[in-house]
C-alpha cells in the first residue's frame, strides 16, 4: 500500500496549522471590530496630536535644516557603518574565518535582553538584521540629541519620543522577523497565536477597545491575603485617607512614632508587599510604632480636593490623630515619591508658622526643586495641561492614564516585551507582585493633579520661592530639623540629581543625604536580607552637583535600610511598652482597610 498522500490532502500536522490559522484569523477579525468599536466611541479626538509633538520636531526639523554639513557628515558615517556592516555580513553568510562575531561601529548600541534567543547570534540573516536595528538606532538617536543647537527641554523632547519610535521598531516586535516567535510558531502548529490573541481581545475587552496589556497573573494576588498582609488596624478616616496603626512585634517600642506618607500615584502597599520585602514589617520588628496613610483611590465626588486640602486633612490631619493614638507631642515623618513633594510643602509651612509637631523628616525619592525633573517632564507643558484639564471634567484623571505614562518611561520592558512574550509567545505573565502592585493603579483628583503639574513641574514654584500654603510663602529653607533625604541611581522618576539638587536647598535643616542603588521602587524597597545593590554616603552637602558629592562619597554594600536605622533611632525616644493599634481611637476596620481595595482600573 503506498504512503503517498493524494493531491490535495492535508496531513494531521497540517490539518492542525490549517484549523490554527483560521481561529487566527477569525480572533483578529474580533479584535479589529473591538478597536474600531472603541475608537468610534471614543468619537474624534479634540486634540490629534495630544502630547504637543509637532512643535517640538519641527524645532529638531528647523535645527537640522540650518545644520546640513552636520547631517551630511553624520549620514556618510552610518552609510560607510552599514557598509562595514553587509561585508561582514556577507563573510559570515560565505563561511569566511575574516568574519568578525561583532563589529564596533559608530553609535552602536549594545544588544539587551530582547536579543537573547541564540538564533538572533547563530543565523546570518537574524544576526544582520538585530546588529544592522543596533546600528540604525543609535544612529537616529545620536543625530536628534547631537545635530546643531536647541532649547535643551526641547532637545529631550525630542530624544525621548525618537526613543519611543525606534524601540517600537525593533525587529523582535515582528512575527516574520523575531526568530523567537517563528520557531514558537512552528513547534506548535500556531497555537501559541492562538492564545496570544485570545489574550489580546480579553486585554481590548477589558480596556473598552483600548489595550490593556497585563503583565502578571492579575489572580494570582489579593490584597489582603498575601499583599499587604501586616496586622494593624484602620484606627481613622475621612473622606481622603484611612489611617492604619501596625501592630507591634516587640515588647517594646520608642515612643516616639513613625507615620508614613506614601504617593498617591499609586497604592501604599509598595511598602508592604509581602512578608520577605515588607518595610512595614521590617520597621516594627526594629521597635518603631508605625502608621500609614492609605490615600482614597478618588472618583467624581473628589474633584473639588485641593492640594491644600491634601496637606491639612490630609498629611497634617493624620499627623495630629497618630499623636493623639500615642500621646505623643511629635513623630517622625517618613514620605515617598510625590507624598514627599507634599510633606516638603507642609514641612515649609510649619517652619514658617512654629510648628513642632515633626522632630525628624525622612524622604525617599522625593523632588523639591523640579527645574531637571527627568522624563516625566516631557509629559507637561502649557498644551498637555490643557488637554489634561479636559480629561478630568468628570473630576478626576482615570488611573490608566498615569500608568500608560510611567510604561512609556520603559517601553522595552513594561510595553514591547510584553507585546512579544503576551501575544505572539502566547506565554501568560509571571505572577510577580512588584508588577500587580504596578498594574493596581490609581485614579488622581482633578485640582490637586492639576496644581501639581503646573506649580511644580512648569513653574518650579516651591524652589522658586513663589509656593503659598495658607498665604503664606514657603520655600526649601523654611524646613528645618533633621532630614534623612534619600535618591536612587537609577531613578527614571525622580532622577537623583534632581533630588539632590532639592535637598542641598534646605540649608537651614541638618541633611544627611544618601544616595541607593538601582531605581525608583527595587532602590526604596531592599530588605538587608537580600544582600542587594549598594549605597553611597557622603556628610559633605557643600558639593554643587550630585557628580561632585559621589566623588567622595563612601560606598556600602546592600541595603541603606541599615544606615536609615542607626539615623532614626536616636531620634526616637525612650523604650515604652508595645502599643495594641486603635487603643485610644479604636478600630474602624483590620488593615488593610477598604480604601486600598478601591479598584478603577478595569484590571
Amino acid at each position: 500500500m503506498s504512503n503517498v498522500k493524494e493531491p490535495g490532502t492535508l496531513t494531521e500536522q497540517g490539518k492542525e496549522i490549517a484549523h490554527n490559522m483560521a481561529e487566527v484569523f477569525d480572533i483578529s477579525s474580533q479584535i479589529w471590530q473591538r478597536f474600531l468599536a472603541g475608537q468610534l466611541q471614543e468619537g474624534t479626538p479634540k486634540h490629534p496630536d495630544p502630547l504637543n509633538t509637532w512643535p517640538t520636531f519641527a524645532e529638531l526639523y528647523r535645527t537640522m535644516w540650518d545644520n546640513p554639513q552636520q547631517v551630511a557628515d553624520k549620514t556618510i558615517e552610518f552609510w560607510a557603518a552599514q557598509q562595514q556592516l553587509w561585508q561582514n555580513a556577507m563573510l559570515k553568510w560565505l563561511g569566511s574565518k575574516d568574519a568578525v562575531e561583532t563589529l564596533d561601529l559608530p553609535h552602536m548600541l549594545k544588544p539587551d535582553r530582547r536579543f537573547a534567543h541564540k538564533e538572533w547570534t547563530e543565523n546570518a540573516l537574524f544576526d544582520y538584521l538585530k546588529q544592522s536595528y543596533l546600528l540604525t538606532s543609535g544612529w537616529i538617536q545620536d543625530t536628534v540629541g547631537s545635530v546643531g543647537e536647541m532649547d535643551p527641554k526641547e532637545r529631550r523632547k525630542a530624544a525621548f519620543y525618537t526613543r519611543q519610535f525606534v524601540e517600537a521598531m525593533n525587529p523582535a516586535n515582528f512575527f516574520a522577523l523575531n526568530p523567537e516567535v517563528l520557531e514558537a510558531t512552528a513547534t506548535e502548529k500556531g497555537e501559541n497565536l492562538v492564545r496570544g490573541l485570545k489574550m489580546m481581545l480579553a486585554d481590548l475587552e477589558r480596556g473598552k477597545g483600548k489595550l490593556l496589556i497585563r503583565q502578571t497573573d492579575m489572580d494570582a494576588f489579593e490584597v489582603g491575603r498575601n499583599t499587604a498582609v501586616s496586622p494593624g488596624r484602620v484606627v481613622w478616616q475621612n473622606e481622603i485617607l484611612q489611617l492604619i496603626q501596625y501592630a507591634a512585634t516587640t515588647e517594646t517600642v520608642y515612643a516616639r512614632p513613625l507615620l508614613i506618607l506614601p504617593p498617591w500615584i499609586n497604592k501604599y502597599y509598595v511598602l508592604d508587599l509581602n512578608p520577605k520585602k515588607s518595610m512595614v514589617k521590617w520597621l516594627t520588628e526594629h521597635g518603631y510604632t508605625v502608621f500609614m496613610v492609605s490615600w482614597v483611590n478618588p472618583d467624581e465626588r473628589h474633584g473639588q480636593l485641593s492640594w491644600e486640602d491634601y496637606i491639612f486633612e490630609g498629611a497634617s490631619a493624620a499627623i495630629d490623630k497618630a499623636l493623639e493614638e500615642t500621646g505623643q507631642k511629635s513623630l517622625n515623618l517618613v514620605s515617598y515619591c510625590i507624598g514627599g513633594t507634599l510633606a516638603g510643602t507642609l514641612l515649609a509651612w510649619m517652619g514658617r508658622t512654629g510648628d513642632k509637631r515633626v522632630a525628624s523628616s525622612t524622604f525617599f525619592t522625593a523632588q523639591h526643586d523640579f527645574e531637571d525633573a527627568g522624563e516625566l517632564q516631557i509629559f507637561v507643558d502649557e498644551h498637555i495641561l490643557e488637554v489634561v484639564g479636559e480629561e478630568m471634567e468628570q473630576g478626576f484623571m482615570p488611573a490608566e492614564k498615569m500608568a500608560n505614562a510611567f510604561n512609556m518611561l520603559r517601553a522595552n520592558d513594561l510595553i514591547w516585551g510584553y507585546m512579544v512574550s503576551n501575544y505572539m509567545l502566547g506565554k501568560d505573565p509571571f505572577p510577580f507582585d512588584l508588577l500587580y502592585w504596578n498594574a493596581n493603579s490609581t485614579a488622581m483628583p482633578a485640582r490637586v493633579h492639576r496644581f501639581y503639574l503646573n506649580e511644580f513641574y512648569i513653574r518650579n514654584a516651591f524652589a522658586k520661592g513663589e509656593l503659598t500654603v495658607r498665604g503664606e510663602p514657603v520655600t526649601l529653607a523654611d524646613i528645618k530639623g533633621p532630614v534623612y533625604h534619600m535618591a536612587t541611581r537609577e531613578d527614571h522618576i525622580a532622577p537623583a540629581a534632581s533630588v539632590y539638587r532639592g535637598a542641598k536647598e534646605m540649608n537651614k535643616a541638618k541633611v544627611r543625604f544618601v544616595l541607593s542603588g538601582s531605581g525608583h521602587i527595587a532602590g526604596v524597597v531592599n530588605p538587608p536580607v537580600l544582600g542587594k545593590y549598594q549605597f553611597w554616603t557622603n556628610d559633605d552637602m557643600s558639593n554643587p552637583t550630585l557628580e561632585d558629592w559621589l566623588k567622595g562619597a563612601a560606598e556600602t554594600p546592600g541595603s541603606w535600610w541599615g544606615d536609615w536605622d542607626d539615623w532614626l533611632k536616636v531620634r526616637s525616644g525612650r523604650k515604652v511598652a508595645a502599643r495594641e493599634p486603635g487603643a485610644v481611637l479604636g478600630a474602624v476596620e483590620e488593615a488593610p482597610g477598604s480604601y486600598v481595595r478601591v479598584r478603577f482600573d478595569r484590571s
